[in-house]
C-alpha cells in the first residue's frame, strides 16, 4: 500500500510530461520546417523584434527571443524548482535511502557525458560546450517511458522522474556557476536580500502566493542584470514557497499545479520552436564527425547510460541504496539511454555556450537533435525487449 502511496505525486506529473513531449516534437518539426523555406528570415525578425520598455533606472526592452530564453524559461525553472523541493521535503528525494539511488545515478549521468565531451574537445574552440550533453529533457524522456505503459515497472518510472529532477538540479548549478558572465555584485545582493525576505516570510507562516511571486519578478529582474543567468530566479523563489508533508495541498503544490499545463504546453513549445530552428546547410552532416558533434552525440547516447548504470550498480553493490521494485539491471539500462535525451535543456546549454556563434550552434543543434533520438529509440526498444523477454 505504502507504495501505491508513493505513486500519487508523480500522476499528474507523468500525464502532463508525456503529452508535453509530443507537443515538442510536433514543434522541433515545425522549427525546422520554417527554417528551411522561405519564411525563415521572417521567422527570426520576428524573435528578434524588440519588445518591453527602458526608462533611466529600468531596462527592460529586449527581443522576443530573449524574454523567451530569460523570461518564460525562468517560468519553467521556477516549475522545475517546485519538483525538486516537493520531491525534497515529502517525495521520493526526501530521505537519504529513498534518494540516494537517483542521486548517484543522475551524478554518474553529469560526469560521464561531460567527461567524454571533454577528452573528445579540450584544446578547441568548442571545449566550453561540456554541459551540453549532461543534461536530460525531463519531457521527453517521461514521453517514451510512458508510451510503453504497463510494460515498464510504474516504480521505474517514478525513478526516471527522480533522476531527470535531480539532473535538473545539477544543470541549475552548472548554469549558475559556469555560464555566466561577468558579475555584478550590487544586484546579486539585492537579489540576494529580496530572497532572504521570502525565507522570512516563509518561517512567518504566510501562504499567500502573491507575497512570493512578486518579490520573484524582482529577484528576476537583479539576477538578469547581475550576470547570472536570470532563469535562477525561478529556482530560488520555489524554494522559498512553503510546502508540508501530509495530504492537504500546500501553496508549492498549489502552484505546481497551476504551472504545469501553460510550462509544458505553451513554454516549453514556444522554446522549441523559436530555439530549433536549424537551418540545414552543405556539411551540416559531417558536422556530426566534429569534435562538438562526437563530444555531444557520444556523451548523450554512450556517456549517459553508462554513467546511470555504474554508480547505480555501485551504490546498489555497497549497500547505499536499492533497486526499484520489480526493476532489474536491463531496465536501469533502458532508462539511461532514456536519459540521453538532452533535448531542452541541452540546447539552453549550448545557447549559453557559443553566444553569438550561429554555425556552431546549428552544428550544435543538430548534435543534439540526433543524439537525443537516437538515446531515444534505443531506450525504447530495450525497455520494450526487456518486457517481451520477461512475458517469455
Amino acid at each position: 500500500m505504502a507504495k501505491l502511496i508513493n505513486l500519487k505525486p508523480f500522476k499528474e506529473f507523468v500525464k502532463s510530461e508525456s503529452l508535453g513531449g509530443m507537443i515538442l516534437i510536433i514543434c522541433v518539426v515545425i522549427s525546422m520546417i520554417i527554417a528551411n523555406t522561405s519564411a525563415g528570415p521572417a521567422f527570426e525578425n520576428l524573435l528578434a523584434t524588440e519588445l518591453g520598455f527602458n526608462t533611466e533606472s529600468i531596462h527592460l526592452k529586449y527581443p522576443a527571443l530573449l524574454w523567451i530564453n530569460d523570461g518564460l524559461m525562468a517560468i519553467f525553472f521556477l516549475l522545475v524548482g517546485l519538483e525538486i523541493k516537493r520531491e525534497l521535503v515529502e517525495g521520493e528525494l526526501s530521505s537519504f535511502k529513498k534518494a540516494a539511488l537517483p542521486i548517484f545515478a543522475a551524478l554518474g549521468g553529469v560526469l560521464a557525458p561531460a567527461g567524454i565531451y571533454f577528452l573528445i574537445n579540450q584544446g578547441t574552440p568548442t571545449a566550453s560546450g561540456w554541459g551540453i550533453p549532461m543534461a536530460t529533457d525531463i519531457a521527453f524522456a517521461i514521453a517514451i517511458i510512458t508510451m510503453l505503459g504497463n510494460k515498464v515497472p510504474s516504480s521505474l518510472k517514478i525513478f526516471l522522474a527522480a533522476l531527470a529532477i535531480v539532473d535538473d538540479l545539477m544543470a541549475i548549478l552548472v548554469i549558475a556557476i559556469f555560464y555566466s558572465s561577468e558579475l555584478h555584485y550590487t544586484y546579486l545582493l539585492y537579489a540576494g536580500g529580496i530572497f532572504a525576505v521570502l525565507l522570512i516570510v516563509n518561517r512567518a507562516g504566510v501562504k499567500h502566493l502573491v507575497a512570493y511571486l512578486v518579490p520573484g519578478v524582482f529577484i528576476w529582474y537583479f539576477i538578469h542584470h547581475s550576470g547570472v543567468h536570470a532563469t535562477i530566479a525561478g529556482v530560488l523563489t520555489a524554494f522559498a514557497i512553503p510546502t508540508t508533508p501530509g495530504s492537504d495541498e500546500s501553496p508549492l503544490e498549489r502552484l505546481e499545479h497551476i504551472l504545469v499545463n501553460p510550462v509544458n504546453y505553451i513554454i516549453m513549445p514556444l522554446f522549441a520552436l523559436s530555439n530549433t530552428n536549424i537551418t540545414f546547410v552543405d556539411g551540416m552532416l559531417e558536422g556530426l564527425t566534429t569534435p562538438l558533434g562526437l563530444g555531444i552525440i557520444l556523451g548523450l547516447v554512450a556517456g549517459k547510460p553508462i554513467g546511470i548504470t555504474l554508480l547505480s550498480w555501485a551504490t546498489v553493490k555497497l549497500g547505499i541504496s536499492s533497486m526499484p521494485n520489480r526493476a532489474g539491471w536491463a531496465h536501469i539500462i533502458g532508462v539511461g539511454m532514456l536519459g540521453g535525451i538532452g533535448f531542452t535543456m541541452s540546447v539552453f546549454i549550448a545557447l549559453l555556450s557559443f553566444p553569438g556563434q550561429q554555425l556552431i550552434l546549428s552544428e550544435a543543434k543538430f548534435s543534439i537533435l540526433m543524439g537525443s533520438v537516437l538515446s531515444g529509440i534505443l531506450g525504447y526498444v530495450v525497455l520494450s525487449s526487456v518486457s517481451k523477454r520477461s512475458r517469455n
